[in-house]
């Protein structure tokens, strides 16, 4: 597949829609998101669970399953918009994989883990059995795990290595951007570090994007460049990480960092965020984060707040933000 010549943004989404057909109507699963994926990028999204993180990974694959429906915008791949291609073939694991939540329930438990590398290779690029089967022990060894494993069931593997066997499988064909969905949260706090260290150094070796996808702010603010805040299928803030940790504008954001412990400093009481996620088939009117926002006015009829850039590099959708601002 040829692409465009152009100094483009690997991956760009532009004003997303998706939603979920149900009985009493859609439900606005993504509305209207947009951001940018460069060469080489860790960008990170974030966001509680149900926020649209994850349908938004698999709009980009076009794996969408009903209800599910993409209703308005653009993918656009290195200048192409992968929402016109009439097949996805040339697109998913060779240039875009993705590795997905829980790592047991993405590997066929009857099938050893080297049919399953192996089989992503042959049905892509012309090689022999043999040449897959080498190809798989290499990539074992990328990641970390002995290659007389290959002939494992998944079963038989710790959770850790067959969380490496996954990401062995995305990297099988060397593409160009890989989604992380929530790859290390059934992990103990060890392994997560560890593979997180392991990803960070293939990336560096091999040259991929990277979208990582996890409701664990701290987390992704070790791992990430910049980082994008999800709420109700509205994209609410977007920053470079380490601005998102230290300036945090949007009320929820700030509301996630504070529902962590810090390991160092000062002890203090966490307060969390208030209530509930609100209801996407009917969701409240203006801003959705007002039933749960400290700084809400009472007025109930403002409109919507749009994304706009704030300070330098550094987008919000909130209606308080000065208040921060003059902090």
């Amino acid at each position: 597949m040829t692409y465009p010549a152009a100094n483009l943004p690997l991956l760009e989404l532009r004003n997303l829609y998706v939603e979920y057909l149900t009985p009493t109507g859609p439900a606005q699963a993504v509305n209207n998101v947009s951001f940018s994926i460069g060469p080489g990028e860790v960008f990170g999204l974030a966001g509680e669970s149900g926020c649209g993180k994850s349908t938004i990974a698999h709009s980009i694959l076009r794996v969408l399953r009903p209800p599910a429906v993409i209703t308005g915008g653009n993918i656009l791949y290195k200048g192409v918009d992968l929402l016109e291609l009439d097949e996805m073939e040339d697109i998913r694991w060779a240039e875009i994989s993705m590795v997905f939540q829980s790592a047991m329930n993405s590997l066929n438990p009857v099938i050893k883990i080297a049919d399953q590398i192996t089989d992503v290779i042959i049905t892509h690029q012309k090689v022999s059995q043999k040449q897959a089967r080498e190809r798989a022990e290499e990539l074992m060894e990328i990641v970390n795990i002995d290659k007389r494993l290959l002939d494992a069931y998944p079963h038989q593997l710790s959770g850790g290595m067959r969380q490496r066997a996954v990401i062995a499988i995305a990297l099988a064909l060397s593409p160009s951007l890989m989604i992380m969905d929530e790859p290390t949260t059934a992990l103990d706090v060890v392994v997560q570090k560890d593979i997180l260290q392991q990803i960070e150094q293939l990336k560096t070796q091999l040259g991929f994007s990277i979208l990582f996808i996890t409701h664990d702010l701290s987390l992704m603010v070790e791992f990430s460049d910049r980082i994008g805040i999800m709420y109700a299928g509205d994209l609410v803030e977007m920053a470079p990480a380490r601005d998102i940790l230290n300036r945090p504008l949007h009320p929820y954001t700030q509301g996630l960092l504070t529902s962590f412990p810090a390991i160092t400093g000062e002890r203090k009481r966490l307060t969390g965020i208030p209530g509930a996620p609100p209801n996407l088939i009917h969701p409240p009117t203006g801003c959705k984060f007002h039933p749960r926002c400290p700084y809400f006015d009472g007025n109930e009829a403002s409109p919507a707040p749009a994304l706009k850039e704030v300070l330098p590099g550094h987008w919000v959708a909130c209606t308080c933000r000065d208040m921060d601002l003059n902090r």
